[in-house]
């Protein structure tokens, strides 16, 4: 082990800086105001959560889990993801109140990295869920509040790309001999390797008809035209009529430009098991957030309710995010100690007003020309009076 040197963190944390701490605190408040025009309700959830139920019931892999042990020698889990902390407390609690319930939350999320690679282990989620109803119009509400959240956020260049985890799943099955060939096809799917993919095929011991069929499946549902391309591929149909009347819902509203269905999307999120989608905006080259329907989920908690919501990354938003300009003017008083009253009072009148305000003493400052950089204006008290730049 080496010597941890003064200034080095734990593997994959990041510190948040000022500049980045005020954006990601905007984004905050705007997201608290716009999910609760629509009905939504705050939750936040314990950092901690037991291992036997949320890091067991978590989709993220176990590898990737932060684990501790309480002074009772249970196993505890630093919280990975925020569907299932709030589908605990939902089957607990809230759900013996209302149903449906409408959730929101703007959290920190944890996830153990091997390597450093850039990846963050602690990292903020913004997102939504609906619990207690099956209806496509639960499945349509969610899908309009990311493209309306997105807007709001002033993102104008976005995709939301939609597919359907039991389609993908049975198409797969049908096709593979093992267990193992499913694993592997899907995880490709997870990763978009699409070349891997074909290799995967070609070197699994396929029947002709399987191959081919997987092969054609993936080149025509990454480039669709009409859903019912794919309608070829599936022996029960329940599930496409379902996602085609999701499509005419979205056109009623108005939002085809937003959307765009993609059949071959993989979750490692394993418990969707209906519809799910993507979000992609211009200046990133990945998901910057992702939802779906996961009906599975609440009966571990001893609730049998189906559940949709979304989740956007907030890092990966402010890389999608236009410029967010300080409107607020920040203003410095300079005194020097014998001034001291007068620009207490100064202070005051300024930040009842509403400005931004920062007192200093003169003598308190080593470098004045750089410091007097950091604001809109200047505001000198000393022997003279009081002078403005």
């Amino acid at each position: 082990m080496s010597m941890i040197r003064p200034f080095e963190k734990p593997l994959g944390m990041r510190d948040t800086l000022p500049g980045i701490f005020e954006k990601k605190e905007w984004i905050r408040q705007v997201g608290r105001e716009f999910f609760s025009l629509r009905g939504f309700d705050f939750i936040k959830t314990p950092t901690l959560e037991y291992y036997e139920t949320v890091g067991r019931f978590s989709a993220i892999l176990e590898s990737n889990l932060f684990k501790l042990v309480d002074s009772q020698g249970n196993t505890l889990v630093l919280r990975p993801d925020m569907t299932t902390p709030i589908a605990r407390i939902a089957s607990t609690k809230l759900l013996k109140e209302k149903v449906p319930q409408r959730l929101a939350y703007f959290s920190n999320v944890f996830r153990a990295q091997e390597l450093e690679g850039g990846k963050p282990a602690e990292f903020e989620q913004m997102g939504i869920e609906v619990i207690g109803d099956d209806s496509i119009y639960a499945d349509t509400e969610v899908i309009l509040t990311t493209i309306d959240l997105m807007k709001r956020l002033g993102i104008e260049s976005f995709k939301i790309t939609i597919g359907h985890a039991g389609i993908l799943e049975a198409i797969i099955r049908k096709n593979v001999q093992t267990e193992e060939q499913f694993t592997e096809l899907h995880q490709l799917l997870v990763n978009r390797n699409y070349v891997g993919f074909e290799e995967a095929v070609d070197r699994f011991v396929l029947t002709i008809e399987q191959a081919s069929t997987l092969k054609s499946f993936i080149e025509e549902a990454t480039s669709l035209t009409n859903m019912r391309q794919i309608s070829k591929y599936l022996y029960e149909k329940e599930a496409l009529i379902y996602m085609e009347q999701l499509a005419s819902i979205l056109e009623i509203a108005g939002v085809q430009e937003y959307v765009a269905f993609d059949f071959t999307i993989a979750s490692h999120m394993n418990y969707y098991t209906g519809m799910m989608f993507e979000v992609f905006a211009a200046n990133t080259g990945y998901p910057i957030g992702n939802g779906g329907r996961y009906n599975g989920l609440l009966e571990n908690f001893g609730a049998d309710m189906s559940a949709v919501g979304f989740a956007l990354r907030i890092d990966y938003l402010l890389e999608a995010m236009p410029k967010i300009e300080d409107e607020k003017e920040s203003v410095l008083i300079l005194f020097v100690s014998t001034q001291l009253a007068q620009a207490l009072e100064q202070t005051k009148q300024l930040r009842e007003q509403g400005y931004r305000t920062t007192m200093q003493s003169l003598e308190g400052i080593e470098n004045l020309a750089q410091y007097e950089k950091q604001f809109t204006k200047v505001v000198r008290v000393g022997q003279g009076g009081t002078s403005y730049e």
